[in-house]
């Protein structure tokens, strides 16, 4: 990986903008993802703490999301290290990524930077099985268990207690009540996620406007994946939003294409590939993710065996992937 490049726009930038930099990618490549989870935490304690005590420090994020309880316990974890966080969001960084931009008193968004809705989906043993894999479970989202309790209200008409009731019915029969009550968990969860986040700021929001920014995030915005860029999310949503100058966006994008070449996120990961004509197994490592700052780097890294199968058909695969190890590493 080109990290002395990396480091050239990494130093670069903290010096336009005085501050300390932590870069957190996690990378989205496909048949190789990353996510956003618990076991960042103490890796971002160990980078903290030889960055020490500053006035501002800056996350650079790259995510398509993960488990929304570590953005609460990562963004309080910077803190302790700073009296002005701000993240900065040259393109992507949604779900547990908006999470993490709601705590942060500045919000840097490129023009190509893009947030989404908050409202989770969640998974349990509860949950309906996957007609098409009858080993796995669909996630039931949120917002959806909501819209189909106000489909019937609002579109059917139904308002009498006994019809409500007789919809509910319904719904608990094809989705188990324990996977329904996890749902309504979730529900309370995200909105006091996203309260205490905001409630963070050196400069609080106003009651009103913090119910206001959660409703725009978990109910209004109506698809998950929807992208939201950087005009609604300050003059819609009024997140505390700033427009980099033309040389920190212009650093910043570079800063991303450096990681975005660096870990292929553009090229499928296909297995395939790493056999020669003469091999019949290959090992490899795959590097997923990244924590970087100027003096400490971790890497998340896939360790597998590639083999090849002599005897297969039409539905199954020329080769066997094996991944039998998958962590984050210190490098330096």
């Amino acid at each position: 990986m080109g990290r002395n490049e990396r480091l050239q726009l990494i130093s670069q930038i903290q010096e336009n903008l005085n501050t300390a930099m932590i870069c957190y990618i996690t990378g989205d490549r496909e048949n190789l993802s990353t996510r956003i989870a618990p076991d960042i935490i103490r890796i971002f304690f160990r980078h903290l703490e030889f960055i020490g005590k500053r006035e501002h420090i800056t996350l650079l994020l790259y995510t398509r999301g993960g488990d929304v309880l570590t953005p609460w316990r990562l963004v309080n974890l910077i803190r302790e290290y700073c009296n002005k966080f701000s993240v900065m969001i040259p393109f992507r960084s949604y779900s547990a990524g908006t999470l993490i931009c709601m705590g942060a008193d500045e919000i840097i968004m490129g023009k190509m930077g893009e947030l989404s809705p908050i409202d989770p989906s969640v998974a349990n043993a509860f949950n309906p099985e996957d007609p098409c894999n009858k080993k796995a479970k669909i996630p039931v989202s949120v917002e959806d268990v909501i819209s189909f309790i106000s489909l019937a209200k609002e579109k059917a008409g139904l308002t009498h207690e006994e019809q409500l009731a007789h919809v509910f019915l319904h719904l608990s029969k094809k989705v188990h009540p324990l996977s329904l009550g996890n749902v309504h968990r979730n529900y309370l969860l995200i909105r006091s996620l996203g309260r205490k986040l905001l409630e963070l700021h050196s400069e609080p929001p106003s009651v009103e406007q913090i119910e206001s920014i959660i409703k725009s995030l978990t109910e209004e915005l109506h698809a998950h994946n929807y992208a939201i860029p950087r005009y609604e999310a300050k003059n819609h949503i009024k997140l505390k939003i700033s427009h980099p100058s033309p040389e920190i966006e212009q650093l910043m994008w570079n800063l991303f294409e450096h990681y975005e070449n660096d870990l292929q996120l553009l090229s499928p990961f296909n297995p395939a590939t790493l056999l020669n004509e003469q091999e019949q197994q290959v090992d490899f490592e795959a590097t997923g993710g990244i924590i970087e700052s100027t003096n400490k780097l971790d890497t998340f890294v896939f360790e597998g065996r590639v083999a090849r199968q002599h005897q297969h058909n039409a539905d199954s695969p020329p080769v066997s992937l094996n991944i039998y190890s998958q962590a984050w590493k210190t490098i330096e």
